[in-house]
């Protein structure tokens, strides 16, 4: 953990070094940009006598402060860039600390109706969600999510490998993520999408070489007119048949200006991530197929796409009034770049959409590389074909403060049940969760909080927080067994791993007794393999005539009138209750 603590304090370290240099370099060209204005307004005002030397002043300084703007736009971004990085490495700081719950919770991701999610505490406040995202964009958050949810248990070979090389790269990850966090989609990305696929054009074909010869005969009017050969008469009417020409687009530029100028910074931004995975050299292979969606046979993705933001910028520019009438006059400004515009759209505005999927892939497993970085004592889970489920040495929950956790070692065969009685606050109920998690992070190919681990796949299915519906008008009871036949209907189906919580909480002990004994019955018919903690200790004699159920618990004791959990997972029943005992310490009774 001091390693780790050591690398995030270094890296800030360096940026707050960077960060200064950058600042004052902006200062710098802030000045320069000062000069140059003040420069031109006192030629402009010497020479005011001189039509032809004022008007190349105009053109000069306008020139010479578009480059400046262009070199201190640039060194805001370095800022901007710097500031984030040093921002990232600060947040490590606090996780590594247990501070997180000030990032995003993921909340919009509770599905209550999902097969794990809703009884793990895979999203929310305090969520696993929380403590694991570093996701810089939307569509990566939702990716991260996806995978979070997805319970599939294929490829985790090649999941692994994946994390593992990302882990290894924490600079690429920070750059890529502080790049990522510049992105400001003030359009979402499916929208793009959509404007993409369902755009009309309206420049007309004559407007390829239109705009070109229109500025070469611009060129040679102008120069004619300061060497004396044209009349300044002949120099206005071209200027103004510039703008006639124009003119009969400005509607339909104005719309295409207005739809560009909400997605340009998305596709400049965009334009750098992609360059990022470019110049990556990824040696496992889901990362290397991912790369390859973005390597196009006409050329690098980077480069096509800065090129069409390149062509957003420069229409964009056209709300600066003299770029709007000279550019337009002299060279048919809006319609070139309308006509550039509309073709990078036919060429390639087919695969916007894989380039927006591949980058946030990348965002989403920044965040799973991050957290095996973070936790390199963690064990990667060895998969395995037969015999055991689940085989875990040291395994604790990773949302529990190392330092205060206690670890069990774990092992459930397949078709094996667990039945675990204890009393309250033993932790019967946070043991579930962390095999839960463990299956969860496991098909994920994240490393799991243990020392040794082995897994054979299986997905995941729960039943441990049912609630009560006033808006379906439900029952307890009946969303219970909602969620019970949800179970049996899908173990049907599929080789699922089943947690359960206290079942059948909604009706009378001598009914859910029954009741719970015949439900493991079903499941232990079924082949399954699972874990149900229950405080019915006759549940427990099922054990006796099924062999396949295991009985386990977890004990309180009480020590000098004070109550004592040692949290351990042990063979056998409970037999030391504390409800009585609670109730008469907290004075209740």
């Amino acid at each position: 953990m001091n390693i780790l603590h050591s690398f995030y304090n270094d890296k800030i370290t360096l940026y707050e070094t960077r960060l200064a240099a950058v600042k004052s370099q902006l200062f710098n060209s802030s000045m320069i940009r000062l000069i140059v204005f003040g420069a031109a307004a006192f030629a402009i005002y010497f020479f005011f006598g001189s039509p032809r030397l004022i008007l190349a002043i105009v053109i000069l300084a306008i020139a010479l402060f578009l480059i400046l703007v262009s070199r201190h736009t640039d060194l805001q971004y370095k800022r901007d860039k710097l500031l984030a990085l040093i921002k990232i490495n600060a947040t490590e700081i606090q996780v590594l600390k247990r501070n997180y719950l000030t990032l995003a919770t993921g909340v919009e991701y509770k599905d209550p109706d999902h097969s794990f999610s809703q009884d793990i505490d895979l999203f929310g406040r305090g969520s696993f969600f929380q403590y694991c995202n570093r996701t810089a964009l939307p569509q990566g958050s939702e990716t991260l999510a996806t995978l979070l949810k997805e319970n599939v248990i294929t490829a985790i070979g090649k999941k692994q490998e994946a994390i593992m090389e990302l882990a290894q790269m924490p600079d690429w990850r920070q750059n890529f993520s502080a790049i990522a966090s510049l992105v400001k989609t003030e359009t979402p990305y499916t929208v793009i999408i959509k404007w993409m696929k369902q755009y009309q054009a309206f420049v007309p074909a004559l407007m390829k070489f239109l705009p070109m010869l229109f500025s070469i005969a611009s060129v040679v009017i102008i120069a004619g007119y300061f060497t004396g050969i044209i009349p300044g008469l002949i120099l206005i009417a071209w200027f103004f048949l510039g703008l006639i020409i124009s003119g009969r687009f400005l509607k339909k530029i104005n719309k295409l200006s207005y739809d560009t100028s909400k997605i340009q910074t998305t596709f400049q931004q965009y334009k750098q991530l992609i360059e990022k995975l470019e110049d990556a050299d990824f040696q496992c292979d889901l990362l290397d197929e991912k790369r390859r969606t973005i390597v196009q046979e006409s050329g690098k993705a980077s480069k096509i796409l800065h090129q069409f933001s390149r062509h957003l910028s420069a229409l964009d520019q056209r709300n600066n009034i003299l770029i709007a009438l000279f550019a337009n006059a002299f060279l048919l400004r809006d319609l070139q770049l309308s006509y550039a515009i509309e073709k990078w759209i036919g060429e390639h505005g087919h695969d916007i959409e894989a380039w927006f999927k591949t980058i946030a892939f990348f965002d989403a497993y920044n965040s799973l590389g991050n957290f095996g970085y973070n936790h390199p004592d963690y064990s990667y889970p060895r998969l395995v074909e037969t015999g055991i489920v689940l085989k875990s040495e040291g395994a604790g929950h990773p949302l529990l403060d190392p330092k205060k956790s206690i670890l069990n070692d774990i092992r459930i065969d397949n078709e094996q049940f667990f039945i675990i009685t204890g009393a309250n606050m033993a932790g019967k109920s946070t043991f579930l969760r962390t095999v839960s998690l463990q299956i969860v992070m496991a098909n994920l190919g994240l490393p799991v909080c243990a020392v040794d681990a082995e897994y054979n796949p299986i997905k995941l299915i729960t039943s441990m927080r049912t609630t009560d519906s006033l808006t379906d008008d439900e029952s307890y009871f009946f969303s219970e067994l909602k969620r019970l036949k949800f179970i049996v209907d899908e173990i049907q189906t599929d080789r699922y791993f089943i947690v359960l919580d206290e079942i059948l909480k909604g009706t009378n002990s001598i009914d859910k007794a029954k009741g719970s004994r015949k439900f493991v019955e079903r499941l232990v018919a079924s082949k399954s393999t699972g874990i149900i903690a229950t405080h019915d200790l006759s549940l427990c004699e099922v054990a006796e005539e099924l062999p396949q159920v295991k009985n386990y618990y977890f004990d309180a004791e009480i020590i000098d009138n004070e109550l004592h959990f040692d949290y351990k997972f042990k063979k056998g029943i409970c037999q030391n209750m504390n409800a009585s005992f609670l109730l008469k310490k907290m004075g209740i009774v």
